[in-house]
């Protein structure tokens, strides 16, 4: 089984490029699951076509033995497999805990054995890598983690962040980056200066996603990109992402940056904005 978490800030992209990945993935004949751990609990819509229920959501109606698999694992589009961790009610409870109680329920009731996944993929909020947000580093969950970010600072800021977290379970052998995936999308566009934050941290940008009016076309229907214009070349970018990730044996302990480095990194994309800026005017 091949078992990877995509990490990144919220908003980032993360689930467009899951999705994406997770039926590109199925069109290559494997197993496929993907598991939200995000509590908005829509890293799955654009699979199955809508919000399905969230493991939690089960979990408080019926308790944790009258809970069904066929409750909290759903079909999508090219038949991946579909969970969602969900969240507390507002203001009530730690969102992290959710990812802990979703993948407990998940091993309690059989999921990977009797669905048998091929791939498992994990859709995680990058902000803030506390223990639960954290669990999929731990434990063998999973093998490696992809970073999602775009030339903006705090999304840099974040992937350096959940870099610290990485090294920390990867010194004990259990989980490791396996790169970095650049989403073009932000105001600045260079892909230099994440292909630099990268190299820095030991590792490299394994892929990346170019702007697309059809991304937004797609999600607007709550489809992916694959179902939506299989033929384009966006989709065929999420194909060849998709392969790199699932081919890729080249997995690090990631070197976080300093303050000081990260402080260069934002000033080098201050100078492209102010470039950009006065070509406007």
């Amino acid at each position: 089984m091949r078992k990877f978490c995509i990490y990144g800030k919220g908003g980032i992209g993360k689930s467009t490029i899951v999705s994406n990945m997770a039926v590109a993935l199925a069109e290559d004949n494997k197993a496929v699951m993907v598991m939200g751990c995000d509590p908005k609990a829509d890293a799955t819509r654009n699979i199955v076509g809508r919000r399905i229920p969230t493991i939690l959501d089960a979990f408080r109606n019926n308790g944790p033995d009258q809970m069904k698999l066929e409750e909290i694992v759903y079909k999508g589009f090219n038949g991946v497999y579909c969970a969602e961790a969900g969240g507390p009610e507002p203001g009530v409870g730690c969102a992290g805990r959710g990812v802990m109680t979703a993948s407990e329920m998940l091993t309690r009731h059989g999921a990977f054995d009797q669905i048998n996944p091929d791939v498992v993929i994990y859709d995680v909020l990058g902000d803030v890598v506390c223990g639960g947000f954290a669990l999929p580093l731990r434990n063998g969950l999973a093998d490696d983690v992809y970073i999602v970010t775009t030339c903006d600072p705090m999304a840099i800021y974040a992937a350096n962040n959940i870099c610290k977290g990485i090294k920390r379970f990867a010194d004990r052998d259990e989980v490791f980056l396996g790169g970095i995936i650049y989403n073009g999308r932000s105001a600045i566009n260079d892909p230099s200066i994440v292909d630099r934050f990268a190299k820095k941290l030991g590792t490299r940008v394994i892929g990346g996603i170019a702007m697309s009016g059809i991304i937004p076309k797609a999600e607007i229907r709550h489809k992916t990109v694959i179902e939506y214009e299989p033929d384009s070349e966006i989709a065929n970018g999420f194909r060849v992402l998709a392969r790199s990730i699932y081919g890729n044996q080249d997995r690090v302990i990631p070197e976080p940056l300093s303050d000081d480095e990260l402080d260069k990194i934002n000033e080098d994309i201050d100078e492209l904005l102010k470039e950009r800026e006065n070509v406007a005017i």
